[in-house]
């Protein structure tokens, strides 16, 4: 209800505009950078395990609105079925784990954004079977769906991993609704910077 009665989407116009202007030309220039990084990612996928370079599944992004979210492919194709990622999950490949940890399995993501389906910061994307439920369960879930999904976000730096069950997914709307009112170029930028000393320290999962 704070939140509601607090929301000023009208002051945000302005940044949201800039903020489509600076995702399209940084992850532009950003995919050229990295594309020898992707290169050594995919052969290295290839050599450690069968199947796929890339990963991709469905996500609810803006406006309640599905999109195909694209991953390097971190855990084996044999034997999965697709549930959610444990601690020390045996699904995940030796090359996989560095790729979670330094969280370089979130580079292609970069094509997303470029055709406008995410952000480099915003809440992050669900799979629409779980954002059904927690929409019944979660009083104002689908708040989160007012702006695009980013790669990351407020949660992600949060020191904690939460996952999407029920308990998790409200301890993480708290902090995307933080952000969906306080966005900026300050918060983006700060976000930005804790996510670089994550992939630095390797403490992603």
């Amino acid at each position: 209800m704070w939140f509601l009665e607090n929301l000023n989407e009208g002051g945000k116009n302005w940044f949201d505009k800039f903020k489509k202007l600076y995702d399209l030309l940084l992850s532009l220039i950003f995919l050229i950078i990295s594309l020898p990084v992707w290169l050594i990612i995919i052969v290295f996928i290839k050599i450690d395990s069968k199947g796929g370079v890339f990963f991709t599944q469905s996500r609810t992004g803006l406006n309640n609105k599905n999109f195909t979210i694209i991953k390097f492919r971190t855990m084996k194709i044999d034997g999965n079925d697709l549930s959610l990622t444990k601690k020390k999950d045996k699904r995940i490949t030796r090359v996989g784990a560095f790729l979670r940890k330094t969280r370089l399995d979130e580079l292609p993501q970069l094509i997303n954004i470029i055709k406008g389906e995410m952000s480099f910061v915003g809440p992050r994307p669900e799979r629409p079977e779980f954002v059904e439920k927690l929409e019944i369960e979660i009083p104002f879930y689908n708040e989160r769906m007012l702006v695009k999904p980013g790669i990351t976000g407020w949660d992600q730096i949060s020191g904690e991993y939460h996952s999407p069950t029920t308990k998790d997914s409200l301890k993480k709307l708290q902090y995307d609704l933080f952000y969906i009112k306080n966005r900026s170029i300050y918060l983006d930028l700060s976000i930005v910077l804790k996510t670089i000393a994550t992939v630095l320290s390797k403490t992603g999962r």
